[in-house]
């Protein structure tokens, strides 16, 4: 029995069976396709997310999809990928309870990041301010 490389060519064809049939098809062996990658974005632009209603784990996946292609740095993808906290505050000084929303839950990440990026402009943190600024130019595309 030979074994070949099936990397050895992008045509490659399967040798014809052991009953020397001279009925050989290649489209019952399924050649002629090319199988698409499971990670591919076509369009900058193109289905992308409501990021207004969207879970984390869907977020992260989208945001790993990115960073594959080459859309955010490892960075933005870094802040992105970390859990929500607990508690937080929006711009007015209000406590958020974030307790309820589980890696499955559908959350409005968007407004989130934005009102992040107002509060450590307002406190003058500029590596959080940058950071936070990659997330909101991603999450508005």
């Amino acid at each position: 029995m030979e074994i070949l490389s099936v990397r050895s060519s992008p045509n490659f064809l399967f040798r014809r069976n052991s009953d020397k049939s001279n009925n050989y098809n290649e489209a019952q062996f399924g050649t002629a396709t090319k199988s698409p990658t499971a990670f591919h974005i076509d369009e900058p632009n193109a289905d992308t997310p409501d990021f207004s209603a969207i879970s984390a784990s869907e977020l992260r996946q989208y945001a790993r999809q990115s960073l594959d292609a080459g859309a955010i740095d490892q960075d933005t993808f870094a802040a992105i990928s970390e859990p929500l906290p607990m508690r937080t505050i929006d711009p007015s000084g209000n406590i958020l309870d974030l307790s309820d929303i589980s890696d499955a839950t559908s959350f409005n990440f968007r407004d989130y990041y934005k009102d992040q990026l107002q509060i450590a402009t307002s406190i003058g943190d500029p590596q959080a301010v940058a950071r936070l600024d990659s997330v909101v130019s991603f999450l508005n595309v």
